[in-house]
């Protein structure tokens, strides 16, 4: 999965989320659900950042001489990182929201 389709999936992931904090009706996941669909994005977003050290060990050894391509796969693997600690930091928020809720 690339890093698009990886935004895409928290997009929609997210957009489940808004409609469930507004009460709008929602068909159930399709697939594994949440849990799976953020591993997927975790291990991809683990793979991006391999890959980003691996050709800036290349470039550095002289291996390769693609310095722009090394930027740029590295500033793709750092934006998808960000990307996922955001998502975190909005479902430890909204769970730490719920936990304080009084009955």
């Amino acid at each position: 999965m690339n890093s698009i389709e990886t935004q895409s999936l928290l997009l929609s992931r997210m957009n489940s989320m808004e409609q469930i904090a507004k009460g709008d009706e929602i068909a159930p996941a399709q697939n594994g659900g949440f849990k799976q669909d953020f591993m997927t994005v975790i291990h991809d977003i683990n793979a991006q950042q391999n890959l980003a050290a691996d050709m800036m060990r290349a470039v550095d050894t002289g291996e390769s001489q693609d310095v722009v391509g090394t930027m740029i796969t590295s500033q793709k693997a750092s934006l998808s990182f960000n990307m996922l600690m955001e998502v975190r930091n909005k479902v430890l928020d909204g769970l730490d929201d719920v936990m304080h809720m009084s009955l």
